[in-house]
C-alpha cells in the first residue's frame, strides 16, 4: 500500500472531492523520503537560478527507494507534489529525480534531461536491479 489514508480523509474521498491539502499531508506523512527529497529539491530551485535541481544519491535503503518511486509513479501524488511545491518533476533510474520550474517544460533542457538519449547515457550496471 502507498499511502496511510485516515478514516477521515476516506471517509471525504467516498463523499465526493477532497482537498489537495489533505491530499498532500497524507503523501507527506506516508512517504516521508520521498516527500523530504522533494521539498528539499524545490527548496533549492526556488532559492537559486540553476535550471534545475536534482539529486543524484542513491536512497539509504530499499524502503526509501520504494517511497520514491511509488510518488514518482503515481500519476495523483505526482501531479500533487508538482502544484504544492510549483515545481515540474522529472525522474531517471531508480533515484534521479529533477526538479524544473514550470515553464521549463517546453525547454530544451527539460527535453534533454527527460529524453531517451538522457535515459541511456545515465545508466550503470549498479542501476539494474533498482
Amino acid at each position: 500500500m502507498s499511502l496511510d489514508v485516515s478514516r477521515k480523509l476516506l471517509a471525504e474521498a467516498e463523499q465526493g472531492d477532497i482537498r489537495e491539502e489533505a491530499f498532500v499531508d497524507t503523501v507527506r506523512t506516508s512517504l516521508p523520503y520521498a516527500y523530504d527529497l522533494i521539498a528539499s529539491l524545490a527548496t533549492e530551485l526556488h532559492d537559486g537560478q540553476a535550471a534545475f535541481t536534482d539529486n543524484q544519491t542513491p536512497p539509504p535503503s530499499e524502503q526509501e527507494r520504494g517511497q520514491l518511486l511509488r510518488a514518482l509513479a503515481g500519476d495523483a501524488i505526482r501531479t500533487s507534489l508538482e502544484r504544492h511545491f510549483g515545481i515540474t518533476l522529472a525522474f531517471q533510474n531508480c533515484h534521479r529525480v529533477a526538479a524544473f520550474r514550470p515553464e521549463s517544460r517546453d525547454g530544451e533542457t527539460y527535453a534533454r534531461f527527460t529524453s531517451a538519449r538522457s535515459q541511456i547515457l545515465n545508466q550503470s550496471p549498479e542501476f539494474r536491479d533498482c
